[in-house]
């Protein structure tokens, strides 16, 4: 293949962000009364979105009027407290110069709402060609669902052919599959290699730095 593209996830697979996440999410607990969480918990509780990882965190049972008002007060939570600890994960930005070199467009599609993931992408990443969070409320389905990465390409000006994606999930393998693209998976992120493994990942990095050679990799294969 000739890549034209390299599309990535975000939290868990450019910037280390789970620390800042799990603070938002215990003030949004605290607030409530309720049992707080260990990052680990946290770790576990993301990737499908902000209102998910609330759900998962409150209490079983807890009301959706509930839910949904715990969300809006943790993207607050979280959005007023984005760079407490948040960082790229070491080797991250030296990879997408390479890419950037290479002539290799980058761009990154995220669950996490759009406000948050357009602010740090602006802060760390100032030269990603396109940036995209959760937009449900315009119809375009979240991961895994393609609707993002395929509405990505078309500003990327791209096809799924020219494209491989790169994520720390098992979401993130299956949303590749959904798109009809070649996905590297990442082990320094959220999910470790047996989870992605049985999710059905085939091109695993483990560092940062293996990124632009993977890409390679693939265009070669």
């Amino acid at each position: 293949m000739n890549c034209r593209a390299v599309i990535f996830d975000l939290d868990g697979t450019l910037l280390d962000t789970l620390s800042d996440l799990t603070y938002a999410v215990n003030v949004t607990m605290e607030n409530r009364g309720v049992p707080t969480h260990t990052p680990e918990e946290v770790r576990s509780y993301i990737g499908d979105g902000a209102e998910m990882l609330i759900r998962r965190a409150l209490p079983a049972g807890t009301p959706d009027a509930e839910v949904k008002s715990a969300t809006a007060e943790y993207k607050q939570t979280y959005l007023d407290n984005l760079l407490r600890e948040t960082k790229p994960y070491d080797g991250i930005p030296e990879a997408l110069k390479i890419l950037k070199d290479r002539g290799i467009k980058t761009a990154v599609v995220s669950n996490k709402y759009y406000k948050s993931t357009k602010e740090l992408c602006d802060i760390f990443f100032p030269d990603i060609d396109a940036v995209m969070g959760e937009m449900e409320e315009k119809g375009i389905k979240r991961k895994p669902a393609p609707d993002m990465l395929l509405s990505v390409m078309e500003t990327l000006g791209v096809t799924p052919d020219e494209v491989i994606y790169s994520g720390d999930s098992d979401v993130d393998v299956i949303t590749s599959k959904n798109a009809g693209v070649p996905c590297i998976s990442v082990l320094w992120g959220f999910q470790d290699r047996d989870r992605l493994v049985s999710a059905g990942a085939h091109y695993v990095a483990s560092h940062p730095n293996e990124l632009p050679s993977l890409v390679k990799e693939i265009e070669e294969a």
